[in-house]
C-alpha cells in the first residue's frame, strides 16, 4: 500500500499501538478512533455503545482497521462482564461497518479483529479457516462479532476477519502476565500442560495485519497464529530456557477454575490453529518458533 490514510480503532491496545507505530514509521497517515471528543486532526470520535462514529473523520481513508474490544482476561467472567465482552465487540463492529458503508467513497478494505476463540476447544486436532465454529461463550461471541461487519461487506468493501491467537509480547495480553511470573521463577505449566497454545510474535502479528491490508485476494477469516502451535508444557519449557529460570510450579486445573472462574475454560482449553490463508498468500513469519517469539518479545 502506497502512503495511505488508515483509520484504526483499539489504537491504544497492545496490537493497535504496535500497528500504528509501524504504519506511521513507513509514512502512512493514521487516524485513531477515540471514545471522547477528538482533540487533534488525527483523532475521530466514536462511541461503540451508542453506535456512533464521526463519519466525516473517515472520509479519504483507504483502509479501516477495527481492533477495539474489552479484554477477555481482564476481569472475572461475571454475567455483566460477559455482556461487556460481547457488546464491546458486536456493537462496536456494527457501528464501524455501518460508518464505512455510509461513505460516498468507502475504503478499499475493512480489517476487523476476531479471535481463534471462534474454533472452541479443538483438542489435538489442527484446524484452519475452513473449520466450523466451536461450542460455548467465546465461539458464539466470535460468530456474532464477525457477522457484525455485514454492512461493509454488503457495500462491496473487502472485509477480512483477523482471527488472532495468543500474542507473545511483554506489554500486554496473556504473555504480559506470564513474563513477570517466569522471571521470578514462579512459572510452570497450567493444568495438564497438554493443551495447545496457538501463539504469534507481536512483530509477526503486525506484519500479518499489514500483509492483509496489501493483499487484495485475502477476504473473510484469516488466522493470525504462528505455523507451529505448541503445548502449554512446551511453552513452559521454552520460557524457562529463554529466561534461564526453573519452571517447577504447576497450576492444577481445579485451582485455576477457582482463581479464574469461567475464563479457566479458555486457559485450559486446547486450540491447535494453523495460518492456512496467510501461508497460502505468501506471508513469511520472522519468528515462527516459540523460542524465537519469546526472544523477540524481550528485545
Amino acid at each position: 500500500m502506497l502512503h495511505s490514510r488508515i483509520a484504526v480503532s483499539g489504537a491504544s491496545g497492545l496490537v493497535g499501538t504496535a500497528l500504528v507505530r509501524s504504519l506511521r514509521a513507513d509514512g502512512h497517515e493514521v487516524v485513531r478512533l477515540v471514545r471522547r471528543p477528538a482533540r487533534s486532526g488525527d483523532e475521530v470520535e466514536w462511541d461503540p455503545r451508542r453506535g456512533y462514529v464521526d463519519v466525516a473523520g473517515l472520509v479519504g481513508c483507504d483502509a479501516v482497521v477495527h481492533l477495539a474490544g474489552a479484554g477477555v482476561g481482564d476481569h472475572r467472567w461475571t454475567e455483566a462482564y460477559k455482556r461487556e465482552i460481547r457488546d464491546s465487540r458486536v456493537l462496536g463492529t456494527a457501528a464501524v461497518a455501518e460508518a464505512v458503508a455510509s461513505l460516498d467513497v468507502p475504503p478499499k478494505v475493512l480489517l476487523s479483529g476476531s479471535a481463534i476463540g471462534y474454533y472452541g476447544d479443538t483438542g489435538d486436532r489442527a484446524v484452519d479457516e475452513g473449520a466450523p465454529a466451536g461450542e460455548g461463550f467465546l465461539p458464539s461471541v466470535c460468530v456474532e462479532w464477525e457477522a457484525a461487519t455485514a454492512a461493509a461487506r454488503e457495500a462491496g468493501v473487502r472485509t477480512v476477519h483477523a482471527r488472532t491467537g495468543l500474542v507473545v509480547a511483554r506489554e500486554g495480553g496473556a504473555w504480559g502476565r506470564l513474563f513477570p511470573l517466569f522471571r521470578a521463577g514462579l512459572g510452570g505449566r497450567l493444568g495438564s500442560g497438554r493443551q495447545y497454545w496457538s501463539f504469534i510474535a507481536l512483530h509477526d502479528e503486525v506484519a500479518a495485519l499489514r500483509h492483509i491490508l496489501d493483499t487484495e485476494s485475502l477476504v473473510g477469516p484469516v488466522n493470525l497464529t504462528g505455523p507451529d502451535p505448541v503445548t502449554n508444557s512446551e511453552v513452559t519449557a521454552a520460557m524457562g530456557r529463554v529466561l534461564h529460570r526453573p519452571t517447577l510450579f504447576t497450576a492444577p486445573a481445579p485451582a485455576l477454575r477457582i482463581a479464574l472462574g469461567e475464563f479457566a475454560q479458555d486457559v485450559l482449553g486446547s486450540q491447535r490453529v494453523l495460518p492456512g490463508r496467510l501461508l497460502d498468500s505468501g506471508f513469511v513469519f520472522a519468528f515462527p518458533g516459540i523460542d524465537a517469539a519469546i526472544r523477540a518479545a524481550l528485545r
